[in-house]
């Protein structure tokens, strides 16, 4: 097997609603997962493409959170409706999406 081309880490992290820190995974279903890995598999990107599940990437906050490597991009706020052009214009295009892009000076930083 080849080296992933990228490898896209989705945080299912589940906390309590009432937790101020917030959540990247509420229902606890991993559904923005399962949005990333149809759409890989859709574009013909499988076996190059994989997209896990990750456990807490520290960035609540700014959640849902995707980290895609080896392009070290951090997308917060993630949801469904922007898995297709994140597949597209950062995976395969290899463009970053500024309004999705949580910012070096904010990564580690809890509000």
């Amino acid at each position: 097997m080849s080296k992933f081309e990228s490898h896209i880490f989705v945080c299912c992290n589940r906390r309590a609603t009432e937790n101020p820190r917030g959540s990247c995974d509420p229902s606890g279903c991993e559904k923005l997962r399962n949005y990333f890995k149809a759409e890989i598999t859709r574009r013909g990107r499988k076996p190059r493409v994989r997209a896990n599940k990750a456990g807490c990437l520290d960035q609540c906050e700014l959640g849902p959170v995707a980290v895609i490597y080896p392009q070290k991009t951090w997308y917060g706020g993630v949801g469904e409706q922007d898995v297709p052009r994140i597949i597209q214009d950062t995976v395969i295009d290899g463009k970053i999406l500024e309004d999705l892009l949580i910012a070096d000076e904010k990564l580690n930083v809890r509000k």
